[in-house]
């Protein structure tokens, strides 16, 4: 069986092309006034903010490029393959992601407890 090709024009797919951009660059300046805020005022939770702040720019960064694949794209079959290989990434990105979350807030419960002692 013969996979049909993706007809989309070149018009639409550099469109495409450059709203990505232009979403990805608005994303990167709200993380950096995110980044720049937490920095200003410092608190008990400002490492935990940070690393969640980082995860999520990780993943949006994650998503932009997957974007940018499947504007590529040729055909069914080469669309799934790109979405199938970006929930599997997602998706260890998000393991490693809460085992570094759980340990700060392990560590964290830790460092509480020893100060009531």
């Amino acid at each position: 069986m013969i996979e049909p090709k993706l007809e989309v024009p070149a018009e639409l797919r550099e469109l495409a092309e450059k709203t990505i951009d232009q979403a990805e660059k608005a994303f990167g300046m709200f993380f950096d006034a995110a980044g720049k805020s937490m920095a200003s005022v410092p608190s008990p939770g400002t490492e935990m903010s940070r690393q969640a702040l980082s995860f999520t720019e990780q993943n949006m960064k994650a998503a932009f490029d997957h974007a940018r694949k499947l504007v590529h794209a040729t055909d069914l079959q080469e669309a799934m393959r790109i979405q199938s290989e970006f929930l599997r990434s997602q998706f260890t990105n998000a393991g490693e992601h809460m085992k570094q979350i759980t340990g700060g807030v392990m560590s964290a419960a830790n460092d509480a407890s020893k100060g009531k002692l």
